[in-house]
């Protein structure tokens, strides 16, 4: 209300107040996600009898070779690791806040 009475313009009052605060639910779902294709992925592989990671964790585990089940189940945690360490970066990059509250504490 501050800006409209201001007389900023209704494009620049988007953009510049309201986006930065609605983009970091977005992005966390967006991080979130991540994790949930790579589950999907492996249901739609197996039914579908694509060939990918997702049919490979499967057959590793029906024949069990542990060794290869270990590896992909690291890749896939290494996979969402980065992905959260990527959101926590996009939300310094969107809400400055984010930035000072990190170097206060």
């Amino acid at each position: 209300m501050a800006a409209r009475a201001k007389g900023v313009p209704s494009m620049r009052r988007v953009l510049w107040h309201a986006l930065p605060n609605a983009a970091i639910p977005i992005v966390t779902i967006i991080g979130l996600k991540l994790g949930d294709l790579v589950a999907g992925s492996i249901i739609v592989e197996t039914v579908f009898a694509v060939p990918g990671v997702g049919r490979l964790l499967v057959n590793a585990v029906t024949s069990r070779d542990f060794a290869l089940v270990q590896a992909i189940l690291i890749m896939v945690s290494v996979t969402m690791i980065l992905a959260n360490l990527a959101v926590d970066a996009i939300y310094t990059l969107i809400d400055p806040r984010m930035r000072a509250a990190r170097s206060e504490t």
